[in-house]
C-alpha cells in the first residue's frame, strides 16, 4: 500500500512539473501575458504620438496658424509692422557670465603719508 501511494505521489508530480514548469507552462504564459500587456501599453503610446502628429500635419497642410506660430517660436520671425516685446521674469532668468559684473580689482594699500614736519620752537 506504502508503495502504491509513493507511485502515485511520484506521477502526481511527474504531471505537474510540465503544468508548472515546461515549455507551455503556467509560469511562461504569465510571463508572456505580462510582455503582451507592455507592449499594447506601448502601441497605445505610439498611437497617441502618432494622432498627435498627424493632426499636427494636417494643420500645417491646410492653415496657416501653425506655419506662423511655427515661425515665431522657432525661427523667432515677427510680422511686418509689428512691435516685439520680451518681458523677463526675473526669478526665472539665470544670469550668464556678461551680466554679471566683474568684481573690482584690489587696490593696493595706499602708503602711509609722511606726517607733515612740524616747526619746532627752541
Amino acid at each position: 500500500m506504502r508503495l502504491i501511494l509513493i507511485c502515485l505521489v511520484l506521477l502526481l508530480l511527474l504531471i505537474q512539473y510540465p503544468l508548472w514548469l515546461g515549455k507551455g507552462g503556467w509560469l511562461r504564459v504569465w510571463d508572456l501575458d505580462k510582455q503582451v500587456i507592455a507592449a499594447q501599453k506601448k502601441n497605445d503610446e505610439l498611437k497617441a504620438r502618432n494622432a498627435k502628429l498627424n493632426s499636427e500635419v494636417q494643420d500645417l497642410k491646410e492653415g496657416t496658424g501653425a506655419v506662423e506660430e511655427r515661425a515665431r517660436y522657432e525661427l523667432g520671425m515677427i510680422k511686418e509692422n509689428e512691435v516685439f516685446v520680451q518681458i523677463l521674469d526675473p526669478r526665472v532668468v539665470k544670469p550668464t557670465e556678461e551680466s554679471i559684473p566683474a568684481p573690482a580689482a584690489p587696490q593696493p594699500a595706499a602708503a602711509p603719508k609722511p606726517a607733515a614736519a612740524k616747526p619746532v620752537r627752541h
